[in-house]
């Protein structure tokens, strides 16, 4: 079963994930592994994910693996129409469908868990919060599952800390061929993308205000940087707050650069980050979007609540907020993950990495389904490795390797 918006959709679902796939030789190379040893045979698989084209390919890795999949999104917004359509055509279980009610969102997401996994794939933690705190019984068959995101790793520990996490779970966004590239060139590139789609705007010569200084808010701001923007950055972390500070960038309190701001961005994984007091000094026109993955971190129901009217921007993901003295301030998105939302997401070739680690991490669950502790647990070094390998193969690069005598040297403490 599936519950999709149009099955007809799905020969333009095809064309995005060809041309994804054309561009993503480390799932190729995967699924032809996969193929041939078929890892997870007898198994079901419940993914929660940005369902696009990039996404799709993963999907249909892990069905070549033996994977009976069921899939669901992870954002009302970033689910694409036509890709959902074509992974039905080729036999996957899918709920989800653009620009759902949150009401639909939570049933979609039941549907999803309700195929009784034994893997989870999660983005963002919604799907395995609703295992845990909703739909209980099925947890005995689950013998493990992995993350996409900061955001959700967060609520792992927390899950973890108070003792409440039945099954491990792997950080995949913990490898450093995840958030080295995805978060920081990923998220920078596609931020920028999602703005300028929705504003066709000129970021040159205008005030950018970054708010956190993770990877995400390093990618962010390098790409604000090379555009010509002035870059500021806030941060509650004195340490990234320095780091900044030798990048090159000003940083400021939230308040201080509220006054000046001309666009920003949140990437911060927390809530209210851009609140009431905030908006009550900026400029006539700024615009705010966010990146993280909740939208919480712009206080948009503020907005909704005391503007005194509102208005469509360009395109229909800009939305104007009046207030009382005059001035309009703009909201990309909903609030929500601006460079899905409003854009296609991460380039093909970064998310070719992330979900090449998510398959080989899901295949690594199935090997030591019998002894992974009950654990939020780290990307083995291997996976990493592996993948780095394969990327540098896929781009024509030769790196070196450690003769005997340097390993021996290496390992050393008696020189």
């Amino acid at each position: 079963m599936s519950e999709i918006r149009d099955l007809t959709l799905a020969p333009s679902g095809e064309k995005k994930i060809a041309w994804a796939k054309r561009f993503m030789p480390l799932l190729n190379s995967i699924e032809e592994d996969f193929k041939r040893d078929k890892p997870f045979a007898g198994l079901k698989m419940t993914v929660s994910l940005h369902l696009e084209a990039k996404s799709a390919v993963l999907c249909r890795v892990l069905m070549e693996g033996g994977a009976d999949l069921c899939i669901t999104g992870c954002n009302p917004l970033s689910t694409q129409d036509d890709v959902t359509a074509a992974l039905v055509s080729r036999g996957a279980q899918v709920w989800a469908w653009y620009d759902c009610t949150q009401e639909e969102y939570d049933r979609h997401m039941a549907q999803a868990l309700s195929f009784g996994p034994n893997i989870i794939i999660d983005d963002g933690g919604d799907l395995v919060s609703m295992l845990h705190r909703h739909m209980r019984s099925l947890l005995p068959g689950v013998i493990g599952g992995c993350e996409e995101t900061t955001t959700g790793i967060i609520r792992l520990h927390a899950m973890a800390r108070d003792g409440a996490l039945q099954f491990p779970m792997l950080t995949v966004n913990d490898a450093r061929c995840k958030h080295f590239f995805d978060n920081r060139y990923g998220t920078g590139q596609s931020v920028w993308d999602g703005i300028n789609r929705a504003t066709n705007l000129v970021v040159a010569g205008k005030d950018v205000v970054v708010a956190g200084y993770g990877w995400c808010g390093r990618g962010i701001a390098m790409r604000a940087r090379g555009l010509g923007a002035r870059v500021t950055v806030t941060e509650v972390d004195p340490v990234k707050a320095l780091e900044a500070m030798m990048d090159g960038y000003q940083v400021k309190t939230m308040d201080e650069a509220a006054e000046y701001g001309d666009i920003f961005v949140t990437s911060t994984g927390c809530c209210k980050v851009v609140t009431r007091r905030h908006f009550e000094k900026m400029r006539d026109g700024a615009i705010l979007c966010n990146a993280g993955h909740f939208n919480v971190e712009v206080d948009v129901d503020w907005l909704e609540k005391n503007a005194v009217s509102t208005s469509e921007g360009r395109t229909s993901v800009t939305k104007g907020y009046t207030m009382e003295n005059g001035r309009t301030l703009f909201v990309l998105a909903e609030g929500r993950l601006v460079n899905l939302a409003s854009g296609d997401g991460h380039p093909v070739e970064i998310m070719d990495m992330s979900f090449a680690i998510q398959a080989l991490a899901a295949k690594y669950i199935a090997d030591h389904r019998d002894d992974l502790p009950l654990a939020v647990l780290p990307i083995p070094d291997d996976i990493d490795f592996d993948v780095a390998r394969r990327k540098l193969r896929a781009s024509h690069m030769t790196i070196d390797s450690l003769t005997p005598e340097q390993e021996k040297y290496l390992d050393s403490w008696a020189l």
